[in-house]
């Protein structure tokens, strides 16, 4: 038996293999663009799977499409949709920048499915891409598959890691250590109140996300070619709005104007510039963690993460701070794909953004690598870090910057004198205050009590007092 079979499209006849479920227009495709050896995401397949079973059903309800052809459709749509096909998506992501070339792709593969099961011809232009065109359902699968990758994984990770800092957070409030700023001893904070700014970070995060997505959750499906809806049904792409949200639970909507949808994706730009913010913010908090657990004899050694394995091939007994260091690649990664996502964003010549099929493959390995990382970075190292109360307490008693809260009692000059000269002699503040201002031990006591001067104010009166 041969190993190819012959299909034919508007250019001819073409070889292709005898056990693909693509046709030729695929197979073109495979053949012009032997550049990366990558696909499109998995994610992007299940969104054009879910595009085409609502386009069918939407024919349906609107007259265009048989019942037998519609039901058909949908049944190999969805089935394209669960991932059950997706080796039949060979197209490499540097191809034509329109995405045609995979909107054919799904087109081809439904057909045979659809024609195969229904026992009748079912056509991957008539049938499957009734009322539609490349040019409104690529932008519309980026869309779908970036707003659906936000809601159901991104936003759940981003909620539980919040939910973990915030546990520790609690935990931690009476535990007092030194602040740092310009990564130099700075006045007291609580772990509660560290951890509370990582916190509060995930939660604008969150916030900024969803507000994004209102933007992604409208669809310029129904533009069709240049965005006037040539060949469509203008109540087409309201009705697979409909069933995709149906379908999903996430709300989706026609977009207010399609051209914008078309020639460009600024909402795609948007989004990508929010998860590039959330890596930042995610890489501040590992930093923080790697600072903390750093030493744990030369270093500041305030934590210990959980010890997860050797950290070398050489020194025996070294651990690492492995999961930090992971999150802080997921982020480079993604501010990266931003920049990728930037270029790509600009790339709209009048009716058109040529640049999809990229923006595809770098906004859906951001969404998904930072759900990742925020999951892992919450499981395997905020959750189990264990405080050295004893390391933090002998630094922060040792913090000649607590003289601060003296301000107001002996002045600037002399507080600066007195933190001078613990500094010189590493001792105590209060040790040194004693000698230096004259108060007694019990006010100093008062004045310099860590707690109390995490929770900001004036302590003591004036500098008379």
């Amino acid at each position: 038996m041969s190993d190819y079979r012959i299909e034919r499209d508007s250019m001819g006849e073409l070889k292709v293999p005898a056990d693909a479920l693509y046709g030729a227009q695929t197979q073109r495709a495979v053949n012009n663009f032997p550049i990366s050896g990558l696909t499109m995401p998995r994610q992007f397949i299940r969104a054009l799977g879910l595009i085409k079973a609502a386009a069918a059903q939407a024919n349906r309800e609107l007259g265009h499409l048989a019942a037998d052809k519609a039901e058909a459709i949908r049944a190999a749509a969805l089935r394209v949709a669960a991932g059950e096909f997706d080796r039949h998506f060979p197209i490499d992501v540097f191809q034509t920048g329109s995405g045609t070339s995979s909107n054919m792709n799904a087109n081809e593969v439904i057909a045979h499915l659809a024609s195969r099961a229904a026992g009748i011809a079912i056509h991957p232009n008539d049938d499957v891409n009734n009322g539609q065109s490349s040019n409104d359902v690529i932008p519309t699968a980026i869309h779908v598959s970036a707003s659906l990758e936000v809601s159901e994984k991104l936003l759940p990770a981003l909620a539980h890691l919040e939910a973990t800092i915030e546990r520790r957070a609690q935990e931690l409030a009476g535990v007092v250590k030194t602040g740092r700023t310009h990564l130099m001893d700075a006045m007291p904070v609580t772990f509660g109140q560290e951890l509370g700014g990582w916190a509060a970070q995930i939660r604008s995060n969150r916030a900024r996300l969803g507000d994004a997505l209102e933007r992604m959750r409208r669809l310029p499906q129904g533009g069709t070619a240049v965005g006037t809806g040539v060949n469509a049904d203008a109540r087409l792409g309201p009705a697979i709005c409909a069933a995709l949200s149906q379908a999903t639970g996430v709300h989706f909507a026609s977009a207010d104007n399609f051209f914008e949808e078309m020639s460009s994706q600024d909402a795609a730009v948007e989004l990508s510039g929010q998860l590039k913010t959330l890596a930042c913010s995610l890489m501040k908090i590992a930093n923080d963690l790697r600072w903390m657990n750093s030493g744990p004899l030369a270093g500041l050694g305030e934590i210990e993460l959980p010890a997860l394995q050797p950290g070398s091939s050489i020194m025996p007994g070294k651990v690492n701070p492995v999961i930090p260091e992971a999150v802080t690649m997921v982020c480079a990664q993604v501010i990266g794909n931003d920049t990728t996502i930037t270029i790509a964003g600009q790339s709209g010549n009048f009716q058109l953004n040529v640049m999809l099929p990229v923006i595809a493959l770098n906004l859906l390995q951001s969404i998904e690598i930072l759900a990742n990382a925020a999951r892992v970075l919450a499981d395997s190292a905020i959750a189990g870090f264990t405080v050295r109360e004893d390391r933090i307490r002998q630094a922060l008693d040792k913090n000649p910057i607590l003289v601060t809260a003296l301000n107001p009692v002996i002045g600037y000059e002399k507080g600066a004198a007195t933190a001078k000269q613990a500094y010189k002699q590493g001792r105590p503040i209060l040790d040194v205050a004693l000698e230096t201002t004259g108060l007694p031990r019990e006010r100093l006591e008062a004045l310099l009590d860590p707690m109390a001067l995490t929770r900001g104010g004036v302590h003591g009166g004036s500098a008379g007092g």
